[in-house]
């Protein structure tokens, strides 16, 4: 199977990714993990304000053969997540990387930045879980 790795983003060991810009982080679950989800039916998103530290469970995805957790990559407080997805949450096997896009936070600790895995370093572990 050909899965999309956007080199511009990082990602972390449980399959989300995560585009930073300054002190904002927008995250997702990866191309491998919604293939691996199969058809997503339901999003649940945390409500924005709340503050969750880093690999905290930050919702829910549920699909047709399995219910998959969104957990945090770094610590921080959501300022927004995508109302969309309550609507139309196969907009995460459509678009994971745009429009399906699930939180945004303000991140608290940037030292846990460094944690977060390269993209080639995210190949190899989808290569090794195939």
């Amino acid at each position: 199977m050909s899965y999309e790795f956007p080199s511009d983003l990082k990602y972390t060991t449980s399959h989300e990714w995560v585009n930073l810009h300054d002190k904002i982080a927008t995250v997702g679950i990866t191309d491998y993990a919604q293939h691996q989800l199969g058809d997503i039916v339901f999003v649940e998103l945390p409500a924005v304000g709340m503050v969750l530290e880093k690999e905290s469970n930050a919702g829910e995805i549920e699909s047709v053969k399995a219910v998959g957790e969104l957990l945090m990559p770094l610590s921080g407080e959501i300022i927004e997540i995508n109302e969309q997805l309550a609507e139309s949450p196969e907009l995460v096997n459509s678009s994971p990387f745009g429009d399906g896009w699930m939180i945004k936070f303000k991140i608290s600790h940037a030292i846990e930045i460094d944690e977060l895995i390269s993209v080639e370093r995210y190949k190899e572990l989808v290569k090794s879980e195939e």
